[in-house]
C-alpha cells in the first residue's frame, strides 16, 4: 500500500475534504470530474492527479465509496462478526493493518489516577486524513486526534481532558515511530490504550474488526458483554482516543447510518472509503 504519512498529505486531504463536502451536500448527486474540479477552483487534470496520489482511484468511482448504499453494502459483504473473525481469521490486505498494531492496556488502578505520574508527550503530524496530534507514553502511542482549521487548542485541551493529571510534554518524536509504523506499515507499532476495563474491552473488539470491512454497535456490545448494551458501547466508541489505529470508523449503525464519529462524519466516510477503495484495489491485483 502507499504510505499514509507523505510529502503534502495534509493539503492532498484538505483538498479531498473539500470535494466530499461537496458531494455529501444535501440533495447532491455524483458529479463528473470537471464539475468537481470547477467548484474545487482547480483544473481537471491538477484535481485528477491530487485525488488519485491520495485514494488511487478516480474521483468517479471514488464516489461509490462515498454513499450511504455503499455504507449498506458493506454492512451486507463485510460485515464482520468478531467471533467468527476471531477463529477464522482473515487472510490478505483485511488483516494487513492489524497486523502491525501491538497494544497493551493501562491497569484499572492507574486509570483511577487520572493519569497522574504518566509522562504524555505530545505533537502535531501531517497525515492524509489532516493535521493529527499524537500522544505517546513510554509504552507506546496512547493518544491519535485530527484537527481542522485553527482547532488546534480545542483538540489539545480535549485529549488532555482525558487523563487531566498526565505530565504533558511538547516533544513529537516519542509518537511519530509508532505512528509511522502503524500507518506506513512497517516495523511494529505499540499502543498503550488508557481507559476505563470496559471502554478497553470496546476499544479491542473494534481492533478485531478487519480493513475494509465494518461491524455494528450491537454486534461490538455482545462481544464485550450484551447486545443490548448498544448504547453504552457507542460511549466508549465515542471515547476512543487512538482514533484510525483503532478504528471506531469501522462501526455502523446497523440499518446502514453512519452514526457519530467524533471528529467529524466526512472525515469517517473518507476513511471508510479509503479503506475499501485500497482493499479492492489490493483485490484486483
Amino acid at each position: 500500500m502507499d504510505e499514509l504519512i507523505m510529502t503534502r498529505s495534509d493539503y492532498h486531504y484538505r483538498v479531498m475534504e473539500r470535494a466530499i463536502a461537496l458531494i455529501d451536500a444535501p440533495g447532491g448527486t455524483q458529479q463528473s470530474l470537471d464539475e468537481l474540479a470547477q467548484r474545487m477552483g482547480m483544473s481537471a487534470a491538477h484535481f485528477q492527479r491530487v485525488f488519485s496520489q491520495w485514494v488511487g482511484l478516480s474521483p468517479k468511482r471514488y464516489q461509490q465509496y462515498l454513499t450511504l448504499a455503499h455504507a449498506r453494502t458493506l454492512l451486507q459483504h463485510r460485515f464482520t462478526t468478531l467471533e467468527a473473525a476471531q477463529e477464522l481469521g482473515l487472510s490478505g490486505q483485511a488483516r494487513l493493518h492489524d497486523l502491525f498494531l501491538r497494544w497493551e492496556a493501562m491497569t484499572p488502578g492507574a486509570y483511577a489516577r487520572q493519569g497522574a505520574g504518566i509522562k504524555v508527550f505530545y505533537g502535531w503530524h501531517d497525515t492524509a486524513f489532516g493535521k493529527a496530534l499524537a500522544m505517546a507514553t513510554e509504552r507506546g502511542l496512547c493518544g491519535l486526534a485530527f484537527c481542522d482549521d485553527n482547532q488546534e487548542e480545542a483538540t489539545l485541551a480535549d485529549m488532555k481532558g482525558r487523563w487531566p493529571e498526565a505530565d504533558y510534554l511538547l516533544d513529537p518524536a516519542p509518537a511519530a515511530p509508532h505512528l509511522a509504523a502503524a500507518m506506513m506499515q512497517s516495523g511494529k507499532a505499540k499502543l498503550h490504550l488508557m481507559g476505563t476495563p470496559f471502554q478497553i474491552k470496546v476499544w479491542e473488539a473494534l481492533l478485531h474488526v478487519p480493513l475494509g470491512h465494518v461491524t455494528s454497535y450491537g454486534e461490538i456490545g455482545k462481544r464485550v458483554c450484551s447486545e443490548r448494551a448498544a448504547r453504552a458501547v457507542g460511549t466508549a466508541v465515542g471515547r476512543n482516543p487512538i482514533s484510525f489505529l483503532i478504528p471506531c470508523h469501522r462501526c455502523l449503525r446497523g440499518s446502514g447510518e453512519l452514526g457519530g464519529y467524533h471528529w467529524g462524519l466526512s472525515r469517517k466516510r473518507a476513511m471508510l472509503g479509503w479503506e475499501a477503495a485500497r482493499l479492492d484495489a489490493g483485490h484486483r491485483e
